[in-house]
C-alpha cells in the first residue's frame, strides 16, 4: 500500500516540484527526465526532493490530484456561472469544458511528448485517475439536478449518465486530436450541441 500523497494545493515546496516536474515532463518526457532535473527546477537539493517524493512514479502521480483538484474548482466554479452568463446553457458548458482542460491538456497537446504524458495516466495512476473523473462526474450530475429542478434543462435520461457522457466526451476528445486549436474547437462543439439537446424547447 503506498503512503498517503501530500496535499500540493497547500505545501508551496510541494507545488515548487509539481510545478518543476510538469515543465520537466513537457520538455524532456517521463522517461528522459531526472529526479536531478526536478529538484534543480524546483530550487532545492536532490536530498532535499526525496524527503517529499520517493521517485517519479510518486511526483506523477501528485500531478495527476494535483490536475483534478484544480478541475473540479474550475468546473464548479464555471457551473456556477462565475464570470460568464449565468442562464446560456450551452454557455456554462463551454465554460466549464475549456475549465476541465485547463492549462495541463494545453501543456499536453503542446509538448512532444504528450501521448507519454496521457499514456502514463491509465498505466501509473489508474486509480486516480478513475477518482479524479468521478468526482467531475458526480458535479455535473449534481448540477443538472438542480437546473433540471429549476426547470432551466430537459434532461433526456438520468443525470449521471448525461454527466458521465460529458467526462467520456471530453477524455476522448483529449486523446484524439492532434493540437490543442483543435481540441478547443471539439470541446466548443460539444458544449454547443450539448447545451442545445438540454435547453427546454
Amino acid at each position: 500500500m503506498t503512503d498517503p500523497l501530500p496535499d500540493p494545493l497547500t505545501d508551496p515546496r510541494q507545488q515548487a516540484i509539481l510545478m518543476s516536474a510538469q515543465r520537466a515532463f513537457a520538455t524532456y518526457g517521463v522517461r528522459k527526465t531526472s529526479m536531478e532535473d526536478i529538484a534543480r527546477g524546483a530550487g532545492m537539493s536532490r536530498p532535499a526532493l526525496y524527503l517529499h517524493f520517493r521517485n517519479k512514479g510518486d511526483i506523477y502521480r501528485a500531478l495527476v490530484v494535483f490536475y483534478y483538484d484544480h478541475a473540479a474548482q474550475a468546473v464548479a466554479a464555471a457551473l456556477a456561472g462565475e464570470g460568464g452568463d449565468e442562464g446560456d446553457i450551452a454557455a456554462r458548458l463551454a465554460a466549464a469544458f475549456a475549465a476541465q482542460g485547463g492549462a495541463v491538456t494545453e501543456l499536453m497537446l503542446t509538448s512532444p511528448h504528450g501521448l507519454e504524458l496521457l499514456d502514463m495516466g491509465p498505466t501509473n495512476a489508474a486509480d486516480l485517475v478513475q477518482a479524479g473523473e468521478a468526482r467531475l462526474t458526480a458535479l455535473y450530475a449534481d448540477w443538472l439536478t438542480r437546473m433540471a429542478v429549476a426547470g432551466q434543462v430537459t434532461l433526456t435520461g438520468p443525470a449521471s449518465e448525461i454527466a458521465a457522457t460529458f467526462t467520456a466526451a471530453l477524455k476522448g476528445i483529449k486523446c484524439a486530436v492532434p493540437d490543442y486549436p483543435s481540441y478547443r474547437a471539439r470541446v466548443a462543439q460539444l458544449a454547443a450541441l450539448m447545451g442545445a439537446g438540454l435547453t427546454p424547447r
